[in-house]
């Protein structure tokens, strides 16, 4: 199914948005532009002192944005009572600001842990169950598929388990009104993988869960987010609206033009997202709002945030709720309340990022080790660096690293059970073919070649592969139906089924 709503909203952006989300997981050494995370690598700092690797972090993000070609970027880390909080570069290539904790970048995705948060709230209160059916909330709540409109629970929501096709972003307008025409909107979406069985990551699901706490709370979910997250957290540079922020310094996204991917970058015009996309990705932060948010689901700092969720919600978001797999770059243990979960090193991770018009941010947690750090850019190729950047602090502090997946003997795996078109909702296609015994993807959108989108699909595991997607090594995962044949793929975190 073409999507005319898509807009601005390309695949490739999607693709990346995959890539941000798993920022913390960068296999050392895998290509040439991510040598720099593997050259700085070291033993731990001692002690894992934070304020004797600032200096030769600042050094590193410096370099690391003028070969990546991103104009600004903002990096907070936090470490028990310690923190760390640096601005670099400008605002905007056409009308320069510095870029310093308090500028404001689309988080994107970052925004459905905040989302999450609210909605555990409700359930700490008792008013929401994460185990009814929407409908509960939601009465008229219809998607193509009639049982699964009937059967879909709330955790399906948060744990990207609806099933459905999860990328629509269809314009609803300004109003108050924006998510409930939106969820009415969503009627004809289709079922792409069967209710609660796999993870695929969606959007969708996101607003639906936002439309949830609207009804609940009786009021607009901006109102509920700045009234019981912002307000209390003291996150004072954090917003949704762009008359909110138009006094203030705030980024616009860069991207290379699009006739010449290697060239200088250029501001994206795009600015804003639907309204109904908010509890999604529409929250504009600081890295200063994002460290106190750290410290909030750290459990550290001056306030606990007792007032706004208890440590025992807190506890219950970052619990396995929901199947995991591969998204990106990363491996997922599975999903807590919006949160993504995995292991590094044996250390519990929690993490999420976001990608918007040519910003990339990333979100990660260590709750054992009371670390968090948050990486923010106003580029394209700023998934790159906040990748490389999360990695390198990781590494000096903890010495955490992921190796690289060793490839299987191409003769022992059975190629041909992967071979075929799989369609996505967006106008994409991807297809995989066998050719002198091995697999090879090719991605197309509307039938144009995507760009970085054709090459080898190096098996790695039973129904994995790695594909080098624009010089990142993106896990890909194949999915089995009931009869135990490849029924989808799932790449960049989405999947798409197979055609008959």
């Amino acid at each position: 199914m073409s999507n005319p709503h898509m807009s601005h909203i390309t695949r490739r952006k999607l693709f990346v948005s995959a890539l941000a989300a798993s920022a913390a997981a960068a296999l050392p050494g895998a290509d040439s532009h991510r040598q720099g995370a593997a050259q700085a690598a070291s033993t731990p700092v001692s002690g894992s002192r934070l304020d004797l690797i600032t200096s030769d972090l600042e050094a590193f993000v410096t370099r690391r944005m003028e070969e990546l070609q991103v104009p600004g970027v903002a990096v907070g880390v936090v470490q028990g009572d310690d923190e760390f909080a640096a601005g670099f570069g400008v605002t905007n290539l056409d009308h320069p600001l510095p870029v310093d904790t308090d500028t404001l970048f689309q988080i994107g995705s970052t925004t459905k842990t905040m989302t999450g948060t609210a909605l555990m709230r409700l359930v700490e209160q008792g008013k929401v169950d994460l185990d009814a059916p929407v409908r509960t909330y939601l009465p008229d709540f219809r998607l193509a598929d009639p049982s699964v409109s009937e059967e879909v629970l709330v955790r399906h929501l948060v744990t990207h388990t609806g099933g459905w096709f999860g990328d629509d972003f269809t314009d609803t307008g300004r109003g108050d009104d924006a998510l409930a025409s939106f969820v009415t909107e969503m009627a004809d979406l289709p079922q792409i993988a069967p209710l609660g069985r796999f993870f695929s990551y969606n959007n969708g699901g996101l607003s639906v869960a936002g439309r949830v706490i609207e009804v609940v709370n009786n009021q607009p979910y901006e109102e509920v987010i700045q009234e019981q997250i912002f307000a209390p957290l003291g996150m004072d540079h954090s917003y949704f609206f762009p008359e909110q922020i138009m006094t203030q310094a705030f980024t616009a996204g860069h991207a290379a033009p699009p006739d010449d991917p290697n060239g200088a970058p250029q501001v994206i015009p795009d600015w804003a997202f639907p309204r109904a996309v908010n509890p999604a990705g529409g929250i504009v932060s600081s890295v200063s709002d994002q460290l106190r948010y750290a410290r909030f689901h750290l459990g550290t700092g001056a306030s606990s945030g007792s007032d706004v969720l208890s440590a025992e919600s807190r506890a219950m978001m970052q619990a396995p709720l929901g199947p995991g797999g591969s998204l990106g770059l990363f491996l997922l243990d599975g999903f807590g309340v919006t949160w993504m979960l995995s292991t590094l090193g044996g250390k519990r991770v929690l993490l999420h990022g976001g990608s918007t018009n040519g910003q990339q941010s990333a979100f990660l947690l260590l709750p054992d080790e009371q670390f968090g750090i948050t990486v923010l850019t106003n580029s394209e190729s700023g998934a790159i660096l906040a990748e490389e950047t999360t990695l390198w602090v990781l590494d000096r502090l903890y010495g955490l690293s992921l190796p690289e997946p060793a490839p299987l003997d191409s003769s022992q795996v059975e190629l041909t059970d992967y071979v075929g078109n799989y369609p996505s909702g967006t106008g994409a296609n991807l297809e995989v073919s066998e050719q002198d015994g091995e697999l090879l993807l090719n991605v197309t959108i509307n039938g144009e070649p995507l760009p970085d989108g054709s090459g080898p699909l190096v098996m790695v595991d039973d129904d994995r592969a790695v594909f080098d997607f624009a010089g990142m090594p993106f896990l890909t995962d194949f999915l089995r139906d009931d009869a135990g044949h490849v029924a989808w793929i799932r790449f960049s975190g989405r999947l798409s089924p197979r055609a008959e």
